[in-house]
């Protein structure tokens, strides 16, 4: 054999990928992706990192672009419960990364597929802790520069306490509320804030919630897709927030649990004297009914037909 057969036979083979070369995207058929199209968690963890570093945005750049001169008692008041609220998601990220990990060892031997969408979930959660990461840090110092009531180191450690293991299916599905929750009230925040540069920062941290909505819808669906957990789960904690008088009332319930495990920002808000609250419960109700029939192909359209349909589930 010549030196260059030798070359020729001992060179790599170059590898296309399965992962796709177009722009930036969610893996929105996790489960498909895995066992159909044979995408490896190197080809996923690449679709992550390009998302990620198309999305990337400045801190301090979007500070610099904030008129703090010109913020009303309502724009300050916004900030404050915004800052106060982003401290709670860190426990939330760090949680889901070590529960991640506990599935992934729970189901490697008996389903390897659903063990690495657990691995990309996991994998993802360093994504999502340092975009929450942006979001507590603007709003913060943003309070802090506005001179507004400090954060004390008290309730600074308070607000990190970790919720308690869930079902990782009921643990998805609430985090994707909570981020439609999130994203739905920097929304409405935008309509009644007049800088510019503060409207710009609820705003950006409104489309990073959305992104990180779907992808919890997007691991849920698979798990679901992977037929180990059943749809009647994803039910059970959309009830829990529809419901009358359910979570997603936050703070305008007439009784708010003593959970002592944790804090859930959506039972905090202060309103001060401008009596605004970001609510937009139709919204939300909409985007949850819409959250569901992604994760389990059933298609709903209102908190009674969730109840409903969470019965039937329960008793089938």
């Amino acid at each position: 054999m010549s030196i260059a057969e030798t070359d020729r036979a001992s060179s790599p083979v170059i590898r296309r990928p399965a992962a796709s070369d177009g722009a930036p995207a969610i893996i929105t058929d996790l489960y498909d992706a895995l066992t159909k199209r044979g995408m490896s968690l190197v080809d996923v963890t690449w679709e992550q990192q390009r998302l990620h570093e198309s999305r990337r945005w400045s801190v301090v750049e979007m500070l610099a672009a904030v008129d703090l001169d010109s913020l009303t008692p309502l724009d300050r008041n916004l900030v404050w419960n915004a800052g106060r609220a982003e401290l709670t998601t860190k426990p939330g990220a760090d949680r889901l990364e070590r529960q991640s990990e506990a599935e992934v060892r729970r189901w490697q031997d008996k389903n390897p597929t659903v063990a690495s969408v657990m691995e990309a979930c996991g994998t993802w959660s360093r994504y999502w802790n340092e975009e929450e990461a942006h979001h507590e840090t603007v709003f913060n110092r943003l309070a802090d520069l506005s001179g507004m009531e400090p954060i004390s180191d008290e309730t600074f450690i308070q607000f990190r306490q970790v919720f308690p293991d869930d079902d990782m299916l009921r643990t998805l599905v609430l985090l994707a509320i909570s981020e439609i929750t999130a994203a739905v009230n920097y929304g409405q925040c935008q309509h009644v804030i007049e800088d510019p540069g503060l409207r710009r920062i609820f705003k950006q941290v409104a489309a990073d919630e959305i992104q990180h909505r779907n992808y919890f819808v997007s691991f849920a669906k698979a798990l679901v897709d992977s037929g180990e957990y059943p749809a009647k789960d994803a039910f059970a904690v959309a009830h829990l927030f529809l419901r009358e008088d359910g979570e997603l009332q936050g703070s305008a319930r007439t009784q708010l649990e003593q959970r002592g495990s944790h804090v859930n920002w959506w039972d905090q808000l202060e309103v001060g004297d401008n009596d605004f609250r970001p609510e937009a419960l139709e919204k939300k109700e909409q985007l949850i009914c819409g959250a569901l029939k992604k994760i389990t192909g059933i298609e709903v359209h209102s908190r009674e037909e969730v109840e409903d349909t969470w019965m039937d589930l329960v008793g089938s």
